[in-house]
């Protein structure tokens, strides 16, 4: 049997008992009421009774806890990129700083995702922040710091981004990029990669010429795994005059350049390259196309779809897990849904007030939209 005390110069009513493993523990009640500091005794000797386990100091642990844990599990696992969940932590804390874990309900979700709305925020924005902070829940109930984990429930959100390249859409404003963000954007239109993390990040070791291949090293994506792409020959000539401008440029400063996309600058040549979002927002605008750089990540979808690359190869190209996700890029525009039309091979004619199908001369394929 427990007991219920209370120390020198505290207000609260402390329990003092033994769990079923016979391990003795002493906690705060959190109760200045001594009838009521025995009601919350009863409750944990009747757990203790149904073999239910028992977290110590569950009622101290504060999210700031649960975030440094959340951060450790990344870096020794390395299952999230440190920047992308740090960003969406920064969101977090603000608000959940300084509150009990067992506080976090429901109803206090609630009044994050107001705040975050009222400033704005998607609903998309707000589901992520959403989902890093149910994996802090559920690894705190993991390390038995946390009894259970609150339902949250994610929003609405918007339907996916529907922009793409049309060929020439995307010719025009090559144009007006420099060759080296030409072949960079090539390789995004062809096989749907990111731009910022995993085309600019390639090197020359991950080109091979020969072979006609151009690989990601595994660690390096966003869902850890490795991808390995055949080269398109008008791909394969192009990154061989991009090599060809590297190996310049190296000459030029007296050294080996290992980034396939370096920059060429007096101060920093020689650098990888980290962005070029102005360089891109001025070619689009020279070229009166409004496109982002993930449009040509939506287009690859869009045109593998299109020309009915087995949907198992066009995920693992594009780095896609899930076919939910695929889907989310896989988009069908209008002139998908005419062709579509076109290839029912049928028109409908009226007859006598009836009707009935007459075939119609044979449609050839859609000519493909790629490189």
């Amino acid at each position: 049997m427990g007991r219920i005390y209370q120390q020198t110069g505290s207000r609260f009513y402390f329990m003092d008992y033994r769990d079923a493993q016979g391990v003795r523990h002493r906690e705060s009640t959190r109760s200045t009421d001594r009838e009521a500091a025995g009601r919350v005794l009863k409750v944990r000797e009747g757990k203790v009774a149904d073999g239910q386990p028992i977290l110590p100091r569950a009622d101290q642990v504060k999210y700031d806890e649960l975030a440094a844990d959340l951060v450790t599990h990344y870096q020794t696992t390395g299952s999230r990129d440190e920047t992308e969940s740090g960003c969406r932590l920064a969101r977090l804390r603000p608000f959940f700083t300084g509150r009990r874990a067992v506080d976090i309900r429901p109803a206090l979700v609630t009044q994050y995702v107001a705040q975050r709305q009222a400033a704005k925020a998607a609903n998309g924005t707000i589901n992520r922040e959403l989902a890093v902070l149910v994996r802090m829940l559920n690894l705190a109930y993991e390390n038995d710091k946390l009894a259970r984990v609150p339902k949250i429930r994610k929003l609405e959100e918007a339907p996916p981004r529907q922009g793409f390249f049309e060929r020439d859409q995307f010719e025009a404003v090559c144009r007006h990029l420099p060759p080296d963000l030409r072949v960079a954007a090539a390789i995004g239109y062809t096989f749907g990669w990111r731009m910022q993390s995993e085309i600019l990040t390639l090197e020359r070791r991950h080109l091979d010429l020969a072979a006609g291949t151009l690989r990601l090293e595994p660690g390096t994506t966003k869902n850890g795994e490795g991808r390995l792409v055949h080269l398109t020959p008008d791909l394969a000539a192009m990154l061989r005059e991009q090599l060809a401008r590297v190996d310049t440029l190296g000459r030029q400063l007296g050294r080996i350049i290992p980034a396939l996309f370096p920059l060429t600058g007096p101060q920093r040549g020689g650098q990888r390259r980290q962005d070029f979002r102005r360089a891109w927002a001025s070619a689009c605008k020279a070229a009166g196309v409004v496109r982002l750089r993930h449009d040509l990540r939506r287009t690859a979808a869009r045109d593998m779809e299109r020309e009915a690359v087995p949907r198992g190869v066009a995920m693992k190209i594009l780095g896609h897990k899930t076919e939910a996700m695929y889907r989310r890029y896989a988009i069908v525009s209008d002139a998908d849904l005419k062709a579509a039309a076109v290839r029912r091979s049928g028109i409908l004619l009226g007859i006598g007030g009836g009707l009935c199908l007459k075939p119609s001369p044979q449609v050839g394929n859609i000519p493909a939209m790629r490189p």
